[in-house]
């Protein structure tokens, strides 16, 4: 541990001891439920979602308990794991992605789920509004428009692309409205789109030579776990076929991806902590209002833009909020 996570550590401890002190004279040790695609490390990494919650008071092995349940990449193990969670009687579950949120609201009606990147929950059933939720789940939620912004960025940076593919996962439930939400800002921005499918990671090449085929000025792929998993094989594809690419959280441009656009995770992870914090304090997911993240994170990749011959307009790299040299 570097000397900053120290002092930063010791600080957040520092300022969580009087309310450690109280839960510990309580004698409560909650018990959260955490729902992930993949393991607690890269782009589903635990730390500052744990670190949020200690500055709360919650200390993992004095008055927390966090018991997670990592679908290896295998998201149809979403309803067997969440059914576990039940199980186990939770306090909380905290739903990762999409299909976790859908799988532990099938897997119970009482204990409350605070979903993370889930957009659009309205239409996915999961919530009778944003305003009053009316059941077990509530916290953020990110909206469709996302990939609209992803989109407009992306031919920001490549403003000759008349053609860009996107790649997207059928299997993912919120990809369909994602989707519309890109089709929508292509009209304005005079580009055609390429829709190209990818359920397996067997099916990264063939897509790519797609859009190879047809010319595409670049591409847009949707986050999903499948494309986390894989990030680095697809960013190295983007490049060897010349496609400048947007991606979603900042792990695939750290991956080689040339742009992400994605909701500030430290952000959204205070967010998530304060909502469980309420809820293990007594509050009904019910009566909490749905938030929409306010922080949103560009991060640009100029090594990547090297290796593809792309001069990134200033304007934009401007705008950035971190740049990878």
């Amino acid at each position: 541990m570097d000397r900053r996570a120290f002092v930063a550590g010791t600080g957040a401890m520092l300022l969580a001891a009087p309310f450690v002190a109280e839960a510990q004279q309580a004698g409560k040790v909650w018990r959260i439920g955490v729902l992930s695609p993949g393991p607690s490390t890269g782009p589903f990494s635990s730390t500052l979602l744990q670190q949020s919650l200690r500055e709360l008071g919650y200390v993992e092995g004095v008055n927390l308990a966090v018991e997670w349940r990592n679908a290896e990449g295998k998201t149809e193990r979403f309803d067997d794991l969440a059914a576990d969670l039940v199980r186990l009687r939770v306090d909380v579950i905290v739903a990762i992605v999409p299909g976790a949120t859908l799988a532990a609201k099938r897997s119970t009606a009482s204990i409350p789920i605070v979903m993370v990147n889930t957009p659009d929950p309205v239409q996915l059933g999961l919530v009778v509004s944003l305003g009053r939720p009316g059941g077990n789940v509530t916290a953020t939620t990110l909206s469709a428009d996302l990939s609209s912004k992803q989109l407009e960025l992306l031919k920001e940076a490549v403003p000759r692309a008349v053609r860009i593919a996107v790649l997207w996962n059928p299997d993912n439930p919120w990809h369909p409205l994602a989707l519309k939400g890109a089709e929508a800002a292509a009209r304005p921005l005079a580009v055609q789109l390429q829709i190209l499918e990818a359920r397996r990671a067997e099916e990264f090449d063939s897509a790519f030579e797609a859009m190879t085929r047809k010319r595409a000025g670049a591409v847009l792929v949707l986050a999903d776990p499948l494309t986390a998993f894989h990030r680095t094989r697809l960013t190295e594809l983007a490049i060897k076929r010349h496609l400048p690419g947007m991606f979603g959280t900042r792990t695939y441009a750290e991956a080689g991806g040339l742009m992400s656009y994605w909701a500030h995770q430290a952000d959204l992870d205070r967010r998530v902590a304060s909502y469980v914090d309420r809820i293990l304090k007594g509050a009904k997911p019910a009566d909490l209002p749905i938030e929409q993240p306010t922080k949103f994170e560009l991060v640009i990749n100029l090594k990547t833009a090297k290796a593809l011959g792309l001069t990134i307009p200033p304007s934009l790299l401007g705008r950035a909020d971190d740049v990878i040299q």
